[in-house]
């Protein structure tokens, strides 16, 4: 060691430390405000603690994590080492700036403290070691020469009982004690050939560690990472306004999808699990009927819950059978179908990024054995949105265009993330990227303009605005085809997309749409109320190619049986000008459940509902035409199930961020009790009273000494309310809202405004 100026300890300075540098330390470790310290010793005993020490290293990378374990092996947590010490102890893989940057944002951290310029010292939190996702030593010490290749070959090469020695050490503690660890044990014992051939590293003559990159080759993990510097996972690069193009295409795809399931859902609710979620064979029965792939019906059906668009509830109306709950769509679906397609991707998208959960996980089988059901709490993961933002991140660190893999992004964030290298191995990570692209944030494995503009922390207005610029207009016109097919070479507008719905069913999806028109359509589109006039209308203005005369003799002989059986209210009516059809209708064995009965030769009535008059008819081979009061022809469909709100699935709550109010509040706190003499005395409730409604009454801001009643004692700013009943309420900033304090365990007030 090098050092010859003394080392601190950590209170004394953080101590030194001045306000802004102390806001950083608890912005940066929102944990050590929870609750908030009484006094700086507080404060550094809290963040030397094992568990806040392991919080504030989950988000460093592999840079950060090899300095705290070179500092380690240097054996900075009792001792005082310089810079120099540490720039000698990594060599040449370690960029002077980089490592200097490094350790500035450990000292900010309070995982290091002292001074890196010379003559000053390094300590490290004795608790650093639990931080590491490794043995410490291992990021420091290990070579890296030998290739992952050529360890994996060395472990194939290996006899049963070197194996099995190896297997132990992979299940448990990476570091082992044995006596034939001593160099003159026989060449050929299980251990000693072990170290010769580099897949064990010799600690003592005792004792022996697993080598971190041999580990990961028998845990079947990625490579690494071993370099300093962080890696680029480009592995591909195109235009920005392609994969913008693919991206917006994708999220066309996705909306359509949803609105699809949407629509299932709404004529036919799916039955909830009594566990939660649904079914396997209802996920079947739901991907038979919108056509819709497995599993990436999961993700449709996950992402539509997820912003609320589809709930576990009695929908309303009762299904038959009144047995509940069941899936079905919300009200805010209808409010959604309507909306822009800009903004519905962006609903989507933001509740898919805080999605608590795995989609990918769907039909797969668990530890029990038992298959993943979509919708079910069994999906739940608090680190799947942390996962899904960091690949995201990592993408958009890229030139505009850059694309990356799974392999290449694994590798990328492990090394930003090794303490989540389990969770970023190549596989999730794939199922990550698919997710991506199936929401059009991600085309070609790059990230597309739109998200950029979202993970930049932009309002919603911007982002909105960002996917609208790339989304293709929406076209007003299509192409007719002779077999009675239309072809949809774009997004619809609005209007003409449910003009051609309502007169033609989806035959085939994908960015070219194609319809087929049939007399069921036909007649469907006269039931709403059309006329043949309007749909010749229809065709002939947006239509590109000559309509077929087949078309137009089809709508003309539909509209023509169409509507000459007229049934309205009496319970029900039945009226037709032909006598002779309406007696047909009459007598027809398929109407008899509705028990038709002629009131005059153009007239018959029912006992039995519209809906079920007009069902009879049709099985019947009639064409009838619901009408109203005046005869006017009136859409009867039923406008689908619906459920009144969202249920009640686990949410994804990220963890709470002091604004800088409170954490200077928390600081003011932290220099009044260190200024304030110790006086070992609680102060008396009627001064207490009396200050605390001086206070209140001139809206002052005061730092109180605190006893809960577990006996802790803290120090804390409050902006008192009333005193009343013995009982202060007060605004604590720290918690961000209003508290209720005993008086009887207030041991001290003062001013907050005093110097």
């Amino acid at each position: 060691m090098s050092a010859t100026t003394p080392a601190v300890p950590l209170g004394v300075w953080l101590a030194d430390l001045d306000d802004t540098r102390l806001i950083r330390l608890l912005r940066l470790r929102p944990d050590l405000t929870q609750p908030p310290p009484g006094s700086i010793a507080a404060l550094a005993a809290r963040a030397a603690a094992r568990q806040s020490v392991k919080a504030a290293t989950d988000d460093l990378d592999f840079l950060h994590l090899t300095v705290l374990d070179a500092l380690l092996t240097l054996h900075a947590d009792t001792a005082a080492v310089t810079f120099a010490d540490l720039t000698g102890a990594l060599g040449e893989r370690a960029d002077g700036d980089a490592l200097a940057e490094a350790v500035d944002d450990l000292l900010d951290r309070a995982l290091v403290w002292g001074d890196r310029t010379a003559p000053g010292v390094l300590r490290v939190a004795a608790e650093a070691a639990s931080g590491l996702p490794w043995y410490p030593g291992q990021a420091t010490l290990e070579s890296s020469a030998v290739t992952r290749t050529e360890l994996a070959s060395r472990v194939e090469e290996l006899d049963p009982p070197a194996r099995d020695l190896l297997d132990k050490l992979v299940e448990g503690s990476p570091v082992g004690r044995t006596r034939d660890a001593m160099p003159d044990t026989p060449a050929d014992r299980p251990v000693q050939r072990l170290l010769a051939a580099g897949l064990l590293r010799r600690l003592d003559t005792d004792t022996v560690i697993l080598p971190r990159l041999v580990g990961q080759v028998l845990r079947n993990e990625v490579p690494g990472p071993v370099s300093l510097s962080r890696p680029d996972p480009t592995v591909s690069t195109t235009k920005a306004s392609d994969v913008d193009a693919v991206a917006a295409g994708a999220a066309i795809d996705l909306l359509r999808e949803v609105e699809i399931v949407l629509d299932a859902l709404s004529t036919a609710p799916v039955p909830e699990l009594r566990s939660g979620g649904l079914g396997v064979r209802d996920l079947k029965r739901l991907a038979k009927l919108t056509g819709i792939e497995e599993r990436r019906l999961g993700l449709v059906c996950e992402v539509t819950v997820a912003a609320g668009l589809a709930a576990p509830g009695m929908p309303e109306p009762d299904p038959a059978d009144g047995n509940g709950p069941y899936w079905a769509p919300t009200v805010a679906a209808d409010r959604f179908i309507e909306s822009p397609t800009a903004v519905k991707w962006h609903l989507l998208v933001k509740s898919w990024l805080d999605l608590p959960g795995r989609p990918s996980l769907i039909g797969t089988r668990g530890p029990d054995g038992k298959p993943y059901a979509a919708l079910s709490d069994s999906l739940f993961s608090t680190a799947a949105p942390l996962d899904r933002r960091l690949l995201l991140e990592i993408l958009a660190e890229l030139p505009p265009g850059a694309g990356a893999d799974a392999d290449s992004a694994s590798q990328a964030a492990v090394w930003r993330r090794p303490r989540w290298s389990a969770r970023l191995q190549p596989e999730p990570v794939a199922d990550l990227l698919t997710e991506a692209h199936a929401l059009g944030v991600v085309g070609r494995g790059a990230v597309a303009t739109p998200l950029r503009t979202l993970l930049t922390g932009q309002d919603d207005d911007a982002v909105i605005a960002a996917m609208a610029k790339v989304l293709p207009p929406p076209i007003d016109h299509f192409l007719l085809q002779a077999d009675l097919t239309v072809i949809v070479p774009g997004p619809l507008e609005r209007a003409l997309a449910e003009q051609l719905s309502a007169v033609a069913t989806v035959e085939s999806a994908g960015a070219a749409m194609v319809y087929r028109i049939d007399e069921a359509s036909v007649r469907r589109a006269l039931d709403t109320g059309k006329t043949a006039g309007e749909l010749h209308a229809l065709f002939s203005r947006h239509s590109k190619t000559p309509v077929p005369q087949a078309l137009s003799y089809l709508i003309d002989d539909v509209a023509r049986r169409h509507g000459q059986l007229r049934v309205g209210m009496a319970a029900s009516f039945v009226r037709c000008e032909d006598a002779a059809l309406l007696a047909q209708a009459v007598a027809a064995p398929a109407t008899g459940q509705v028990e038709l009965r002629l009131l005059a030769p153009t007239v018959a009535v029912s006992q039995a509902p519209i809906n079920e008059v007009l069902a009879a008819l049709r099985g019947a081979g009639f064409a009838p035409a619901a009408e109203d009061a005046t005869g006017t022809i009136v859409d009867l469909r039923s406008r689908g199930a619906r459920v009144p709100a969202p249920g009640r699935r686990r949410a994804y709550r990220p963890h709470p961020t002091p604004t800088d109010q409170t954490l200077g509040a928390i600081v003011a706190v932290l220099r009044k009790v260190a200024a304030a003499p110790s006086s070992g005395m609680r102060l008396d409730p009627a001064v207490a009273i009396s200050e605390l409604q001086h206070a209140a009454h001139h809206q002052e801001s005061v730092v109180i000494g605190y006893v809960d009643p577990a006996g802790v004692a803290t120090q804390r700013v409050v902006a008192p309310i009333n005193v009343r009943g013995g009982q202060l309420t007060a605004y604590d900033p720290a918690s961000g809202r209003v508290r209720e304090f005993a008086i009887h365990r207030v041991t001290s007030v003062v001013s907050a405004d005093s110097g």
